[in-house]
């Protein structure tokens, strides 16, 4: 059974294999995912395989109301994952929180 794919930079492989990382936030374009869908773990832009998750919710988010508690299951600080997000959305598109476990 093919699943849909689902892509991460590779220096988050080993935090999602140990499960230290346990949410992602995207933007819109990658929101459409739904609780209990199956997704297949791909790096980027490698797009080398590393295993399957399984979504347990998709919550919209505001950049401004990112927490530490959203840091620490990113396994970051929160300074870290504000850099991280200004980095690869710098126009701050409406954000969401999508929440997972390793399969």
């Amino acid at each position: 059974m093919s699943h849909p794919v689902f892509t991460f930079y590779r220096r988050f492989v080993d935090d999602i294999r140990a499960g230290r990382k346990t949410i992602t936030i995207r933007d819109e374009s990658e929101a459409q995912w739904v609780p209990g869908q199956h997704l297949a773990l791909f790096t980027n832009p490698e797009n080398e395989p590393f295993g399957l998750i399984e979504v347990e919710s998709v919550t919209p988010i505001a950049f401004d109301l990112l927490t530490e508690e959203h840091a620490r299951q990113e396994n970051m600080t929160l300074d870290e994952l504000r850099a991280v997000i200004d980095t690869i959305y710098p126009h701050r598109p409406p954000l969401f929180v999508i929440h997972f476990h390793l399969i």
